[in-house]
């Protein structure tokens, strides 16, 4: 490596960046789903900070429990602290304690980058949701007797209100918010249900793009025949609309109940003393409806999985799809709930290599200080900005190009962080 490494410092001349370090990652047999994914994130600036921070506050504290948290903050300060300007920097404390962790990732077979990703993230967050927590009991733990709530829901202030969930780095930088409407056709009503969410899976079609990908994410589909909609507003003011509930009952009086259920429900309206519980009953006429997603707040980072990889059931297996799927460098984004649109920037692409999806390899495409690099595993070189499009995918179903973007990532531009920084 230390040729390719003097190599791309000789390529890169006075251009390098200053402070930057450009380090490959030693594979351990089967861990390029790993490595790929790290390089990502590792240049996912805000993300690499707010880590690097952690770690500085944490490194000091002998007990602090080893978790992937650690570990991975161990692994981009070793990368960030090293005199040289590139080589190779081995993360064996990280896939150790990923393996001791998660059995999925114990074994040598073909591992799926996005399930690490997906799993990496709500992992870190968790460590962060747990420590805030024990910070926090310890603060109860030293306060006066009079301070501490007794035997009440910790949730709920004094006022009664409810606490807002912990919000973490982590989610500053990749939580994203959806909303999920539905609308239906009888009364009109919309009712709206929100998900948070760290990445967005989209369907692929042939010779499409993202943007197209994520029209049809966000197209209206009309739910019928089987996938019919329970419409709270058109079965309001009938009793039975919603089940009967009873806190106890014996054989006789549910013999009873189920006799008035079969009648018509205007026919006991009036009857308003017996409690009951929004699950619909059997006779209850479900109504069309009108139903879509759209992204009511967009994250920091845009994370977009392309979904790839395919059941096909008449084959009982599932298919890598080649489709070619242009990604932008400029990203517009507009299914928002807001009419402005949101630009995006593109730094970082995990690409798939390979015909199928149980076999293969991962490298990942970086941008950092306006330069494009190619990470496989232990190697790094510059590439030019136009490289990035041969990885959209193949025009042809059959093509000797197996090199497909898997995973984007987008940074939002002009957006100014809580402590100021604008990304």
């Amino acid at each position: 490596m230390g040729a390719t490494g003097s190599k791309l410092e000789k390529a890169l001349g006075d251009q390098f960046p200053e402070g930057e370090r450009y380090f490959g990652l030693e594979n351990f047999g089967n861990t390029c789903y790993c490595n790929s994914v790290l390089q990502a994130l590792y240049f996912c600036v805000p993300f690499r900070e707010q880590l690097l921070e952690y770690y500085a506050n944490n490194k000091s504290l002998a007990d602090t429990e080893e978790n992937l948290l650690t570990c991975l903050a161990d692994l981009f300060s070793q990368i960030s602290s090293q005199k040289k300007k590139t080589g190779v920097i081995a993360p064996k404390r990280f896939v150790q304690r990923l393996k001791k962790q998660n059995e999925i990732f114990r074994s040598y077979m073909h591992q799926d980058a996005h399930e690490f990703l997906n799993y990496l993230l709500n992992e870190l967050v968790d460590i962060l949701e747990k420590e805030s927590h024990a910070a926090k009991g310890d603060a109860e733990n030293s306060s006066s007797p009079s301070e501490k709530v007794a035997n009440g829901p910790k949730a709920i202030h004094e006022n009664g209100a409810k606490k807002e969930p912990l919000v973490t780095w982590v989610h500053k930088n990749f939580q994203g918010i959806l909303t999920n409407e539905t609308r239906c056709l009888r009364c009109e009503t919309v009712t709206a249900r929100d998900e948070t969410f760290f990445d967005l899976s989209l369907d692929i079609e042939q010779n499409s793009s993202i943007t197209s990908c994520l029209k049809n994410f966000s197209s209206t589909e009309t739910l019928n025949a089987e996938d019919k909609f329970f419409c709270d507003k058109c079965c309001s003011g009938c009793v039975l609309a919603f089940g009967l509930f009873l806190p106890f009952t014996d054989d006789l009086l549910v013999l009873l109940l189920k006799s008035i259920a079969s009648v018509d429900c205007g026919m006991i309206a009036e009857i308003d003393r017996i409690p009951h519980m929004r699950d619909p009953c059997g006779m209850l006429i479900l109504q069309e409806a009108q139903k879509r997603m759209k992204i009511k707040k967009p994250p920091q980072i845009l994370v977009i999985h392309l979904k790839r990889f395919k059941y096909i059931e008449q084959l009982s297996r599932y298919k890598k799809l080649s489709y070619r799927v242009v990604f932008p460098l400029e990203l517009k984004l507009s299914n928002t709930v807001e009419d402005t649109d949101s630009e995006y920037s593109l730094f970082a692409v995990v690409v798939h290599v390979g015909s199928g999806p149980n076999h293969g390899h991962y490298v990942s495409l970086v941008k950092s200080h306006n330069h494009w690099l190619f990470f496989d595993d232990e190697n790094v070189e510059i590439i030019d900005e136009s490289a990035v499009q041969t990885f959209f995918g193949s025009a042809q179903e059959y093509s000797s190009n197996t090199d497909h973007g898997y995973i984007l990532f987008y940074e939002r531009l002009g957006m100014v962080s809580s402590e100021g920084v604008i990304f």
